[in-house]
């Protein structure tokens, strides 16, 4: 993207060298990422790989050790409430009122970001969004799980933000609710996003780019295509030819099938093939990575 005078729109997200220590240990080592404008990066990780600390300093909550970190533009530790007001941030969990009515707090976020934001969600358009138009007067202790969920994603967007934070944002809804989150995902241009989850379906559905951190270090960055290409190995092709089964694995399905079928045409029955998924290429990644740090 392009700001005029040929210069780049700065990114949403840079962090070179990251740190993070507690005591003795060291939890993040020397993490470098970015999220480009309007980009869609998920964060992807085992249990104790340093997601959700990231996050954290990302957002301002938490002071890194080392390293040089600017969000939209900020370092977060100096980050204001006009900078604040531009990032959206979906928690796992969000400890809210359980008295507040739907839109009555939705009404009232949106009012604290119109100092900030030139735009901010309309309460009732944001509601109808996240599939709660027939709750909008319900209280929030009286809603399901799912629910609540659908409410915590309308207050992380309610400001329109710069910058979106998404912490495994669709545990609790049901397919149809996921795939309703996943295409409002898709309407919100301009708007970057980092997603934590450990859903590779929908990391692979919704993310533009896949980081992968592992042990406080990131052993993987690109496409869900060029890590299931890099470091999942081979497809394999599974195919019956004259009465007989045959399993290969190979580094080019589409060309072996192609010769395949042109030497023998027909007599090919029962063709399959299984290529290399980003869930392999995880899994690949995150075996080879704590053996190493073991």
């Amino acid at each position: 993207m392009k700001t005029g005078d040929n210069q780049r729109e700065p990114l949403a997200v840079h962090v070179r060298g990251l740190r993070m220590r507690y005591g003795p240990t060291d939890v993040l080592r020397g993490v470098d990422l970015t999220v480009g404008p309007g980009e869609v990066v998920a964060l992807l990780g085992p249990n104790g790989a340093g997601k959700t600390t990231t996050v954290e300093v990302l957002e301002g909550f938490r002071r890194r050790s080392a390293g040089d970190v600017r969000v939209l533009g900020v370092d977060p530790d100096r980050g204001d409430e006009a900078w604040r007001a531009r990032l959206g941030v979906v928690l796992q969990s969000w400890r809210d009122h359980g008295r507040w009515r739907v839109r009555e707090l939705l009404s009232y976020l949106a009012l604290l970001h119109r100092p900030y934001r030139e735009r901010v969600f309309d309460p009732d358009e944001l509601i109808g969004l996240v599939g709660l138009a027939d709750r909008a007067h319900a209280r929030l202790g009286t809603l399901s799980g799912g629910q609540r969920r659908r409410v915590d994603v309308a207050v992380g967007l309610v400001g329109h933000p710069d910058l979106l934070f998404l912490d495994e944002p669709t545990v609790g809804f049901d397919p149809a609710a996921r795939r309703a989150f996943h295409e409002l995902v898709r309407r919100l241009p301009g708007t970057a996003i980092l997603l934590t989850t450990h859903d590779l379906a929908e990391a692979e559905k919704l993310a533009d780019r896949i980081v992968v951190l592992v042990a406080g270090r990131v052993v993987a960055d690109g496409t869900a295509d060029e890590l299931a290409a890099r470091f999942a190995g081979e497809a394999e092709v599974r195919y019956r030819l004259g009465g007989e089964a045959h399993v290969v694995t190979v580094p080019d399905a589409t060309r072996y099938v192609r010769e395949l079928f042109a030497e023998h045409g027909p007599a090919v029955a029962d063709l399959e093939v299984r290529r290399a998924s980003l869930e392999d290429a995880y899994l690949a990644l995150v075996r080879e990575s704590e053996a190493v740090a073991a």
